[in-house]
């Protein structure tokens, strides 16, 4: 029997029903002072907080990471401590990393359960740097942008500059960055142009005028209203135009700077800094009149809740105390119809069952780039994938069939997922519900997924084709759309997404390395030379499975484009041996 088509409408199991969608975005800015990541971070993503209550998308700015040279060139080769441990802990509450930038120590990561995926879309990445000038990326802002159900939404986490007397450069590298980053497309091409706005980070605004004393008697004494209207960012988001509109929840907890490191005391040091809010979240509406040319906000008009706006004094690694916010976003409107359905039997029990059925929406533009993966559920992002199938070209067709090979099958049980991926929008924009796996173990399985293992002559004809220079496998550590927009300096690599740590030595993304022309009469099929001409009938799909280990060390490279041949057919199966160095 077939499943369900892809894509759960937000909301999910357990979740408010009805229309319109109101959707929990937890937002988490944190000045981690170049620590080494705490082995819990439950707490703050506010998760275990039961079925109602689970946010839907989370995104997590940190300002600080250790980027010391030693440090970078190890990150750039492996994921960052800090980014691993967070797709670690929310992989097990189905988020998946959507997107993530990094500019030095400023780093931003992107979440949502997997059922959103297909409906988060347009994502691009930008960052500015403000530091000495823009020539050093210790200080600036760094944003992810996506539309959500068709509402375009930005995420921005800055770091400004520090120390009391520095208000007016905080507004002017503020004011840099808005006019920096810049977007592709017509839909929102500044930060300020997008239906909803969150600004977050390590913002830097201090306590004006009252002495340090009557500040610590203030927090003792529990009546922190007596310091809101000396905080700099209060001051400025009545006097600053640039700040017109930002809306902030009010300020009921301690203030999150400065701490002595492994305590909850402020700063006993010689220098002894007055406390500060320093760690602020703020978002902003679009109003229905601004914009480029007046456009309206997109789908109609949304709101925002804001549900709770708290730190947290249990984290103790750094001189600054996390803080969090949860948001209820009601949308007027929504896009909840996904570009890629796709239909898969309830289990998978034999390997002729491994059958994918799809259709496309009008107007979605396939890329012969595009790829289904198999996800085991609790996947951590979308190169996390087991094994994956290149979809059928079959002009006319209203519904598409690929069958992923005996050898990409996992074998033993566990449950599963399917993702249609599409390169040209970077992002799953199709997803089934969960589904069973249940293929027998043997010895002969286990062997053929040995790097060693067959070397039929279909295998060695198969490999003439898809080794490449350029592997169109997408790389874990691709970062199409990230553009730096500061002056001089060049852009920091992204973020290089390894296996999950259940999963090290085993690539997650594999990569032919050369590839060899087709031979005479097979141009336009995807086949090596020797194999047959495509058979009559409907087209297949192309399996493709990890069978070739290889250091985590050395990252696939990214693609682009598919090379010197173009090859647009997708008729010829061919049992790939992918990955081999």
């Amino acid at each position: 029997t077939e499943g369900s088509a892809s894509g759960r409408l937000l909301g999910g199991p357990g979740r408010r029903t009805g229309s319109p969608p109101e959707p929990d975005i937890t937002v988490v800015t944190w000045n981690v002072g170049t620590a080494m990541p705490p082995n819990d971070v439950t707490s703050l993503l506010h998760l275990n907080t039961g079925e109602t209550n689970d946010a839907d998308m989370i995104a997590i700015g940190l300002q600080e990471v250790n980027s010391k040279i030693n440090k970078r060139l190890k990150d750039a080769l492996f994921t960052d401590q800090w980014s691993e441990l967070f797709m670690d802990v929310l992989s097990p509450f189905h988020f998946v990393l959507v997107s993530t930038v990094r500019m030095q120590g400023v780093i931003l990561l992107v979440f949502a359960k997997y059922y959103h995926l297909p409906f988060l879309q347009d994502i691009q990445t930008d960052c500015t740097r403000t530091g000495l000038g823009g020539y050093w990326g210790n200080k600036g802002g760094v944003s992810v942008r996506l539309s959500i159900f068709g509402h375009m939404v930005c995420f921005l986490n800055c770091h400004l500059p520090a120390h009391l007397e520095k208000a007016e450069q905080r507004k002017e590298d503020f004011a840099t960055i808005l006019h920096m980053q810049q977007f592709e497309g017509r839909a929102a091409s500044g930060i300020l142009d997008h239906d909803l706005v969150f600004w977050f980070g390590d913002l830097n605004f201090r306590i004006e005028s009252l002495d340090i004393r009557f500040v610590k008697y203030a927090i003792d004494n529990n009546i922190l209203s007596q310091l809101w209207e000396k905080d700099q960012l209060n001051i400025a988001k009545s006097t600053w135009p640039v700040l017109s509109g930002f809306q902030e929840g009010p300020l009921n907890f301690p203030p999150t700077f400065k701490f002595d490191v492994g305590t909850n005391k402020y700063d006993s040091s010689a220098k002894k800094r007055k406390p500060a809010w320093t760690d602020r979240i703020l978002w902003k509406i679009k109003s229905p009149s601004s914009g480029a040319g007046g456009r309206r906000p997109s789908r109609g008009v949304l709101s925002v809740s804001q549900l709770c706006y708290c730190s947290h004094m249990e984290y103790t690694v750094s001189d600054h105390k996390p803080v969090a916010a949860i948001f209820a976003v009601q949308f007027a409107s929504k896009a909840d119809k996904p570009l890629v359905e796709i239909y898969v039997a309830d289990e998978w029990i034999r390997p002729e069952q491994a059958v994918v059925k799809y259709k496309m929406a009008a107007g979605f533009h396939r890329s012969s780039w595009d790829w289904i993966g198999l996800y085991r559920v609790g996947f951590r992002h979308p190169k996390d994938y087991v094994s994956y199938v290149w979809p059928c070209a079959q002009p006319g067709a209203r519904l598409l069939q690929v069958m992923f090979s005996e050898e990409a099958l996992p074998k033993g049980k566990g449950e599963y997922i399917l993702g249609y991926y599409s390169n040209t929008s970077s992002s799953i924009v199709g997803v089934t519900e969960p589904f069973q796996i249940s293929l027998p173990r043997s010895e002969e399985g286990s062997s053929a997924t040995d790097s060693s293992g067959s070397s039929s002559e279909e295998e060695d004809d198969s490999t003439l084709v898809l080794l490449a220079p350029k592997s169109r496998s997408p790389s874990p550590g691709k970062m199409k759309r990230h553009r730096s927009r500061s002056p001089s300096l060049a852009k920091f690599q992204g973020l290089i997404l390894r296996p999950s740590s259940r999963d090290r030595g085993s690539s997650r993304s594999p990569s032919p390395q050369s590839r060899r022309a087709p031979p005479p009469g097979l141009s336009g099929a995807r086949g090596a030379a020797g194999l047959p001409s495509p058979a009559p009938g409907p087209p297949a799909g192309i399996a493709r499975t990890e069978r070739h280990r290889r250091s985590p060390a050395r990252p696939t490279p990214d693609v682009q484009h598919r090379g010197a041949a173009e090859w647009s057919s997708d008729a010829v199966r061919v049992s790939a041996r992918p990955g081999l160095r």
